[in-house]
């Protein structure tokens, strides 16, 4: 026999219907279990390897969930979405990834893609604030929203706590007697980000420290613009002692201009983990959103749903804490 084996061909092998085939590769329990050994015998002979598009064209699901996330070159979202596989896999569920780049536009379109593969449920880190497309587009599917939540109520959402998170790093800066601190981050117009600049100024407020907008800098979530504010900021007649970064890729920039600068006298915060960050020197202190739990449970959560355990909409909000490395402990030193 040459080529791939067919339904056809293990129906023939094991003297039995296409439709007996089907119902033991589907684990139906209506065939006996003499007959299920012979299908399977004959699977096992010829290599056959179950078409999955052609099964969700007739069956109306596929075998998959599709992930919807910013960038797989993030290093939070390539963990998260790593978890995630390795959980549906053990459920004997493909996952399909495709990314946002940040774009509504492309958000939508990535969806209607993979609704449109029939996949059986969605773990969707959502951007913009225009979702009125997805009730139509996946009515009947389970959602459930990763690392932010979307204007759209009744949705299962997985977050952690943000703008505790950014507080208790502004407020660990204050308390090694830093009172001119920076933010450094990406446009408001992402929840968590502007989450964190709340929390960044609840800290400052909390002590009693007025706002300097010279040294908020947003629009710069990506290391380059961030090591380009970071460069400005020293640059400052009176520059800031420490910096909080609201997001690991904003964290590389600054890092880097930080170490340019021969400013590694400079306190350091990172909102989330990053390559290496622990070996520099100093080590980066950071906020440790660990993406492990947050896939874990919108997974956990996303399962119910598929098994039809219907429940009201849940928003699951998970700890962060501020892990010390040295960056984060460092005490104000005026440079004359």
């Amino acid at each position: 026999m040459t080529g791939r084996a067919t339904v056809y061909d293990v129906a023939r092998v094991a003297g039995v219907s296409i439709k007996t085939v089907s119902r033991v590769v589907n684990g139906s329990e209506q065939v006996s279990e003499p007959t299920r050994q012979r299908v399977l015998t004959a699977v096992a002979e010829l290599a056959y390897v179950r078409n999955s598009i052609a099964h969700s064209l007739r069956t109306g699901t596929g075998d998959a969930i599709g992930v919807v996330i910013d960038s797989i070159a993030d290093s939070f979202f390539a963990k998260l979405v790593s978890v995630i596989e390795e959980r549906m896999l053990a459920e004997g569920i493909s996952v399909l990834i495709a990314s946002t780049g940040r774009s509504g536009t492309r958000e939508r379109g990535q969806v209607t893609r993979l609704a449109g593969q029939n996949v059986r449920a969605l773990l969707i880190a959502p951007t913009g604030d225009d979702h009125d497309y997805i009730i139509e587009l996946t009515r009947g599917l389970p959602v459930v929203l990763l690392d932010r939540g979307w204007e759209l109520p009744g949705y299962d959402t997985v977050l952690v706590q943000d703008r505790i998170g950014a507080k208790a790093a502004t407020d660990h800066l204050i308390a090694r007697g830093h009172r001119r601190i920076a933010f450094i981050g990406d446009n408001g117009d992402l929840p968590t980000i502007a989450e964190r600049r709340l929390g960044y100024l609840d800290g400052l407020a909390g002590a009693a420290i007025e706002v300097d907008d010279a040294l908020l800098r947003t629009g710069c979530g990506e290391p380059e613009p961030a090591a380009a504010a970071t460069a400005e900021l020293l640059a400052l007649p009176n520059p800031p002692t420490a910096v909080f970064s609201s997001n690991p890729r904003a964290s590389l920039g600054v890092v880097r201009a930080l170490h340019q600068g021969l400013r590694t006298d400079i306190a350091l915060i990172s909102f989330g983990d990053f390559a290496l960050a622990d070996s520099l020197e100093p080590a980066v202190t950071i906020v440790d959103q660990d993406p492990t739990p947050i896939a874990e449970a919108a997974v956990d959560r996303l399962l119910a749903r598929m098994r039809g355990e219907h429940s009201e909409a849940t928003n699951i909000v998970l700890p962060v804490t501020v892990v010390p490395r040295g960056s984060g402990e460092l005490v104000p030193c005026n440079r004359s």
